[in-house]
């Protein structure tokens, strides 16, 4: 009898210590579907946080956008009226002269609307991943060289002053020549709007064996090192108090540091407030085999002669 109580009893003791078991096991798992639970809520709090940060960012970019758009557009259509009043009166031989400089202006705000677009619509495809670049080994020197040599008459046509530097002579590199040319005219671009007139912007190529730097600096305004941490965000637009003339969509940037992004490289800036900003954009020094370059939709022909819009320049 002695031997059954004492079963019982070790029967007992297991059940008492399996429950036991059971319910510890079961706490745990309470604990950790806690924190599992409370970590979702802080991702859905900050996923939250990030998407009306997004919405806002869109809400600006749509406003931003619709200024610039409409722009160009209430300059041409003003055009557009003012060439129906010379129609209707008979002045039309009588102001030759305002009419060419109208067609100008026409043509200058038709490429301005055209890059808005383009742009738009690059970092569309970027973002969607069908952007494409046609690669094929180009003299990086001779390329921002030949693009600073397009935009200088541009340049200097607003009382600015520009200067190409270079370490080296010859540097070929896997790139795309005409999205290089259009990334540096950006830079020189953000250069103007925020560099006074009778200032200087300094273009500079540096070999650094691995890698190239191409350097885009100015001694105009500066920007405040709380924007550098943005600039290169979508949407993202520096305060316009900033600039005399800081009009923009807020995608030029973004757009610029997506296309170095694709060529392997990198973009960063440094800027003292009152003293002037430099941009750096940092390539990858490797190049495309031979046969890679046939694969190319349109390969570049180095000697290409680049045409520079006043829109290249203020857009």
């Amino acid at each position: 009898m002695d031997d059954n109580f004492d079963e019982q009893i070790r029967e007992l003791l297991k059940m008492s210590i399996k429950e036991s078991e059971e319910k510890a096991e079961l706490s745990a798992k309470l604990i950790r579907a806690n924190k599992e639970l409370v970590i979702q809520n802080e991702e859905k709090s900050k996923l939250s946080a990030e998407l009306n940060i997004a919405s806002k960012a869109q809400g600006e970019f749509l406003v931003n956008i619709s200024h610039e758009l409409k722009t160009p557009l209430n300059v041409i259509f003003s055009i557009a009226q003012l060439f129906d009043v010379y129609c209707k009166d008979g002045s039309l031989d009588d102001n030759k002269k305002s009419i060419i400089e109208y067609i100008e202006s026409i043509k200058q705000n038709s490429y301005r609307l055209s890059k808005i677009i383009n742009n738009i619509v690059d970092l569309s495809k970027i973002e969607a991943g069908f952007f494409k670049l046609n690669l094929a080994n180009n003299n990086i020197v001779t390329v921002v060289e030949e693009t600073v040599i397009a935009a200088t008459t541009l340049i200097e046509g607003k009382g600015l002053n520009i200067t190409f530097d270079t370490d080296i002579e010859e540097k070929n590199i896997a790139c795309d020549a005409e999205r290089i040319k259009r990334i540096v005219l950006n830079l020189i671009s953000n250069s103007i709007k925020f560099t006074e007139s009778g200032n200087e912007i300094f273009v500079k190529v540096i070999d650094k064996n691995e890698f190239v730097e191409i350097s885009i600096k100015d001694n105009g305004i500066g920007i405040e090192e709380k924007y550098l941490d943005v600039i290169f965000d979508r949407f993202k637009q520096v305060d316009k108090s900033l600039s005399r003339n800081a009009e923009g969509t807020g995608v030029g940037l973004s757009l610029v540091k997506s296309i170095v992004e694709l060529h392997g490289g990198n973009i960063y800036a440094q800027s003292k407030f009152g003293e002037g900003s430099t941009f750096t954009i940092r390539l990858p020094a490797g190049k495309v085999l031979d046969e890679n370059i046939i694969y190319s939709n349109v390969a570049k022909n180095g000697n290409e002669i680049i045409r520079v819009e006043f829109s290249d320049l203020y857009s």
